[in-house]
């Protein structure tokens, strides 16, 4: 009942609505209306309430529940059901504990995490209130092989998206988002499989969107930045995360509807930060030094090594750096 109540609010944003109209639609008591109502207020609705006049909305709080992301979605199946959350140890963690149970296109997303991942283990910053920390389960009917190619798609999704509210970055093979020379996004996924059958697809994806420069510790500023540092002005997260699942869901399906991976992949070659520089393969430890050469269709990152070898790299176990910075 309480969603319902929030919706007819939103609906009728500029006007009061009368206890008695709301009783009259959804068949329930004003003790009812009145208890929703405060719950409301108490998750950070804003409502005006005055006697004989009724409840007017004059504000919503700063949350990523579908409430609040629904009017902005045009997907299918991609954010229809949001589990959110205020805090979680890492959105990746719960949604591959729920994956096996929940639809595809199921977003877990939390305000915080306590202790966010991205590759090879590495720490991930995510303070309240202050980023895009979700995790979507998707259950594509491909081979195992060619999941990977699902970060590359996801990096073009968060790009566009990013286009869409006019900042511009880059992409750092395969899953970093890039301004200035920093990291303001990282994706990570994981699977579970069989032999040739995927069981589901977590794909996470992490935005430093309004955290401030004292969110990060020393060594982290130097390789980390936020929207907010960037552009000087808080973005609205809500419709970051729509258009994020906007444009991931018809990526998606060109890939797996229509087997047609061209679009994701033009978009990551034409936003390289890394191809025609000078870099660091780093495998197990071991560091190569190497030149970007191109993306290939695959979604392989050829390079070129000091003795002229060339390689495909597939994105796994290999990190790449800058030649003597993170870019």
């Amino acid at each position: 009942m309480k969603k319902e109540i929030l919706k007819l609010l939103k609906d009728s944003r500029e006007v009061f609505v009368s206890g008695e109209n709301i009783s009259e639609n959804f068949g329930v008591s004003r003790t009812t209306i009145w208890k929703c109502i405060n719950q409301l207020k108490e998750e950070g609705y804003d409502i005006e309430s005055i006697s004989k006049r009724g409840y007017r909305l004059l504000s919503c709080p700063d949350v990523l529940t579908y409430e609040e992301i629904e009017d902005k979605l045009v997907t299918d199946r991609l954010g229809r059901t949001i589990i959110h959350f205020d805090s979680l140890e890492s959105t990746n963690i719960t949604a591959k504990e729920l994956a096996l149970d929940a639809a595809h296109g199921t977003v877990v997303i939390s305000e915080e995490q306590t202790n966010g991942k991205g590759r090879l283990g590495r720490n991930f910053v995510s303070p309240k209130g202050k980023g895009v920390w979700m995790s979507i389960i998707m259950k594509p009917c491909i081979d195992p092989m060619k999941v990977s190619l699902l970060t590359q798609i996801a990096a073009a999704a968060v790009n566009m998206a990013l286009s869409d509210i006019n900042i511009e970055s880059l992409i750092k093979w395969p899953n970093d988002i890039i301004i200035n020379n920093k990291k303001v996004c990282g994706i990570l996924t994981e699977m579970s499989c069989e032999l040739t059958m995927v069981n589901f697809v977590v794909l996470g994806i992490g935005i430093n969107v309004n955290v401030d420069a004292s969110d990060f510790g020393e060594d982290i500023s130097k390789i980390a930045t936020s929207l907010k540092l960037e552009v000087g002005m808080e973005i609205d997260r809500k419709k970051l995360v729509a258009r994020i699942l906007n444009n991931l869901e018809n990526l998606y399906d060109d890939y797996i509807e229509r087997e047609d991976i061209k679009k994701s992949i033009s978009i990551c070659r034409e936003k390289s930060i890394l191809i025609g520089k000078e870099i660091r393969v780093i495998r197990k430890g071991i560091e190569i030094n190497a030149r970007a050469l191109e993306l290939k269709e695959d979604g392989s990152l050829v390079v070129e090594y000091e003795d002229g070898k060339h390689e495909a790299l597939i994105s796994g176990e290999v990190s790449i750096r800058g030649k003597k910075s993170y870019v």
